[in-house]
């Protein structure tokens, strides 16, 4: 065996000890991009692992954006998490080429940087349905959540909505009525640990406000958290970690 053939079977045996096919993970473009409201930003795809050839290179189910493929170009370098059995992990790639293999269509990607312990397990958005309550804070209430006297907050015309991800950073939900970006809401909502439900009562800050397309009077919010605690940071976490593994085993993509 050749001195390159050797290091690349070492390369491929050291990533297949941290990810395997049908891991799941995100892919954040390194650079910013024309979003489809037409603005700029940077893009998040999710999908899964394909399978890790013999030169190491890893191959990625084409990703999908409502009911239409995503066709990445080549050449376009991605910061991945990669969510394992292990925990997290992340590296940027860059896409090689676009194959269809056993009717999948799949993104070849070559590693740009060693894989690393994901230390920002926050930004790793979990789908759900969780039932919620939340209410926008005037001035004086959102000081008063800042200074960790959240409990002065009146829960007087709170409006229903409900949860469809959430992570250690912030959460998007749908609800029937629009909300001012920017502004700050308080949000109470439960979330299950083993056999019981623990409630939460935290602050946000609109992110994005926005009707959903054909469905009338029906709206999406992303909302960022703010004056959050470590702890209950690692609760939330905790949470999208105990669901995943169930998901997992369950058999669940």
């Amino acid at each position: 065996m050749g001195v390159l053939a050797k290091k690349l079977e070492q390369e491929a045996s050291m990533i297949e000890k941290f990810i395997s096919p049908g891991d799941k993970l995100e892919m954040k473009s390194i650079q910013e991009v024309t979003l489809p409201d037409e603005t700029v930003g940077i893009k998040m795809y999710k999908s899964t692992v394909f399978d890790i050839s013999e030169d190491g290179k890893i191959m990625i189910v084409m990703p999908m954006e409502k009911t239409k493929m995503v066709l990445l170009p080549t050449e376009g370098e991605y910061e991945v998490c990669f969510f394992t059995h292990g925990g997290m992990y992340n590296a940027n790639i860059r896409i090689i080429d676009r194959q269809k293999i056993n009717n999948t269509y799949v993104l070849v990607t070559e590693m740009l940087t060693n894989l690393h312990k994901y230390q920002r397990r926050e930004y790793y958005r979990f789908n759900c349905i969780i039932e919620m309550v939340t209410k926008e804070l005037d001035k004086a209430e959102a000081e008063a959540f800042g200074k960790h006297l959240g409990y002065l907050i009146s829960e007087t015309d709170m409006k229903r909505g409900v949860i469809v991800d959430i992570s250690g950073g912030g959460l998007r939900f749908v609800s029937r009525q629009p909300f001012q970006e920017g502004n700050i809401l308080y949000l109470r909502f439960r979330l299950p640990f083993n056999d019981k439900e623990k409630e939460f009562k935290l602050a946000a800050r609109v992110i994005l406000s926005r009707e959903i397309e054909k469905r009338q009077n029906e709206y999406e919010n992303r909302v960022k958290f703010l004056y959050i605690d470590n702890i209950t940071r690692e609760e939330i976490i905790k949470y999208i970690f105990n669901e995943e593994r169930k998901n997992r085993k369950n058999g669940k993509r």
